[in-house]
C-alpha cells in the first residue's frame, strides 16, 4: 500500500532490500514516511528481527500485506519433494509467520490490524502445471478464514486478496509469446491486468473502509474466473 493520499506510513520488508531503494525513494519522494528493513520469510529469527526493526523505525505495524510467493512450475509427476516444500515455505509458511508475529504484538499492545494475504484465482481454480503453487494459494485462502475467525476477537481482520493475471517484470515477456497470448484469451476481458488495478482492492481491505470485512477472498482477475478452463 502506497501513502499516496492513504495516511499509511510504509515499511518494504524483502531478502534483498537492494530492488526496494527505488520503490522507498519515490515514496518518501511523495511525503511518504518509509522505511526497508531486510526479511526472509522462510526464517522465524529473520520475521521476529524484521518486525522488530520496523516498529523501531515507524511504531507498531498493524497492516500486514503478505505478498512473497514463489512457483517452481512443471508437471506433478517431475516436481521433487525440494521444489515443492520451497512453494510452501514461502506462500503458506511465510506468510502464517509474518501474520503471527504481528498479531502477536498487537494482541499485547491491544491494538486493532488487517492482515492482507495475496492469494491468487489459482488458489480458487486450476492451472497447467502450477500444482504446487495452486494448492499453496488454495490452502491460504483457508487459513485467511481460520486466521479471521481466531483473531476477530482481538479486532484484527484478516482477508485474501487474489488476482488474476497482473503484468509483472516476471512475467511481461511471456505474455508476449504465442503461449502467452493464447493465455489473455481465455480471460473473459481479453487483457491482463496493471498492478494498479489492485489497489483499490487492497485499500478497501486494508483500511477501515472495509471494517465490517473479515474472512473474505477478493477476486480482482478480469473475469478471468468466471471463463472456461
Amino acid at each position: 500500500m502506497t501513502p499516496d493520499g492513504a495516511g499509511a506510513a510504509v515499511v518494504l520488508a524483502a531478502r534483498r532490500t537492494g530492488p526496494m531503494e527505488a520503490l522507498r525513494e519515490r515514496l518518501a519522494g511523495q511525503g511518504g514516511r518509509v522505511a526497508v528493513v531486510v526479511m526472509d520469510v522462510t526464517d522465524r529469527a529473520s520475521v521476529e528481527r524484521a518486525v522488530g526493526e520496523a516498529e523501531a523505525a515507524l511504531g507498531p505495524v498493524d497492516i500486514v500485506v503478505n505478498n512473497s510467493g514463489v512457483a517452481e512450475p512443471g508437471p506433478s509427476l517431475e516436481q521433487s519433494d525440494e521444489a515443492w516444500d520451497r512453494v510452501f515455505a514461502v506462500n503458506l509458511d511465510g506468510a502464517r509467520r509474518v501474520s503471527i508475529a504481528v498479531v502477536r504484538r498487537l494482541v499485547a499492545l491491544k491494538r486493532p490490524g488487517a492482515i492482507v494475504n495475496v492469494a491468487s484465482v489459482l488458489g480458487l481454480r486450476q492451472g497447467a502445471g502450477v500444482t504446487a503453487y495452486a494448492v499453496s494459494k488454495a490452502a491460504m485462502v483457508q487459513m485467511t478464514a481460520q486466521h479471521a475467525l481466531e483473531w476477530a476477537r482481538y479486532g484484527v481482520r484478516v482477508n485474501a486478496l487474489a488476482p488474476g493475471y497482473v503484468e509483472t517484470d516476471i512475467n511481461r515477456g511471456f505474455f508476449a509469446t504465442d503461449a502467452g497470448r493464447a493465455q489473455v484469451k481465455r480471460i473473459t476481458q481479453r487483457r491482463i491486468g496493471g498492478a494498479e488495478e489492485l489497489d483499490g482492492a487492497l485499500l478497501l481491505l486494508a483500511s477501515d473502509a472495509g471494517s465490517y470485512i473479515t474472512g473474505s477472498t477478493l477476486v480482482v482477475d478480469g473475469g478471468h474466473m468466471v471463463s472456461p478452463l
